[in-house]
């Protein structure tokens, strides 16, 4: 599903009498039992062309995207990856095949995920093909995740950003704001001051905050910047645009879980805990997968205290 979000119907907010629309385009991602996600993906339109915030995992994701730009007439010209996660980043090199020219604008976080978190993941990913328990689909989706991890040019920025700040991009000012040591150790989000509209990128997850590469003080951090940016509407790396109101109550769960994982409770305590918090952000029948993915992170990731400071000592 595309989604234009043209908040509170404001002719001026929606880019008129201007050269270019202002408010944010949204291509759904997916987060489907048995399969990797793909994560959302959000145009923006520019002087120059489109700008696409992450392309997500699966073919049939990037032909939306692939559409969307043949639909509006206008090249893309700038992929800006909010992290280096695959469900984010894995359609990077569809889209620069049908627009080589474009330039990727990120943080440099995925140069230590090439040396530590990809090869690592590819040697229990190999272990997994050779079990033969993968089905033909999810052989198909790791071939594809090796194929992106194998090409790091499609990956790596073109335009590295260090800091926060305005960044120009084909042509349109971004404000773009830097999450050391959240998701990743490096995070990008955006704020779409037009339209009031946050891009939060992994920082707010709808149904379970993705914490394999989490320093949870660091997200804690960015969640209170987050929370201090003047927003109506907020779109996640995955799930639905929230309201104020819907973040305010995804940032209460988020550290109730937190909390919950740094005290002695059993983690059948946390998973009960994230699933009345975060009720409203998990889908109907879907409690017993989101029940399971909060009980590897409390268990392998929050408590471990060594991947903890790894994670919040990443450069």
């Amino acid at each position: 599903m595309i989604r234009r979000l043209c908040v509170l119907g404001l002719a001026a907010a929606c880019g008129a009498g201007s050269s270019f629309t202002r408010e944010p385009l949204l291509v759904d991602g997916s987060f489907q039992p048995g399969r990797g996600p793909d994560g959302n993906s959000v145009f923006l339109d520019a002087p120059r062309g489109l700008i696409l915030v992450d392309t997500g995992r699966h073919p049939a994701h990037q032909e939306r995207l692939l559409e969307h730009a043949r639909r509006a007439g206008k090249p893309i010209v700038a992929i800006v990856n909010t992290h280096w996660h695959l469900d984010h980043t894995g359609g990077n090199a569809e889209i620069l095949a049908a627009y080589p020219k474009a330039e990727i604008v990120a943080t440099t976080a995925v140069e230590g995920a090439l040396v530590d978190f990809f090869p690592k993941s590819r040697s229990g990913a190999e272990a997994y093909l050779k079990s033969g328990q993968a089905s033909p689909e999810q052989h198909a989706e790791i071939e594809r995740d090796f194929a992106a991890v194998d090409a790091p040019q499609t990956l790596r920025p073109t335009r590295p950003i260090e800091a926060s700040g305005p960044v120009e991009v084909a042509g349109r000012t971004l404000d773009v704001h830097v999450a050391k040591h959240a998701a990743t150790a490096a995070d990008l989000w955006l704020v779409e001051a037009a339209t009031r509209t946050v891009i939060a990128g992994d920082l707010v997850v709808a149904p379970v905050p993705f914490l394999d590469t989490a320093c949870a003080s660091g997200w804690q951090r960015a969640l209170g910047e987050i929370a201090a940016t003047r927003f109506d509407r907020l779109i996640p790396g995955h799930g639905a645009p929230m309201s104020r109101a819907d973040f305010d109550a995804w940032r209460a769960a988020f550290d109730g879980l937190v909390a919950c994982a740094a005290s002695p409770a059993d983690p059948t305590a946390c998973i009960d805990g994230w699933r009345a918090s975060a009720a409203t952000f998990i889908p109907a029948g879907d409690e017993a997968r989101i029940g399971e993915m909060v009980k590897y992170y409390v268990e392998v990731r929050l408590r471990d205290a060594e991947a903890q400071r790894q994670a919040c000592e990443a450069r």
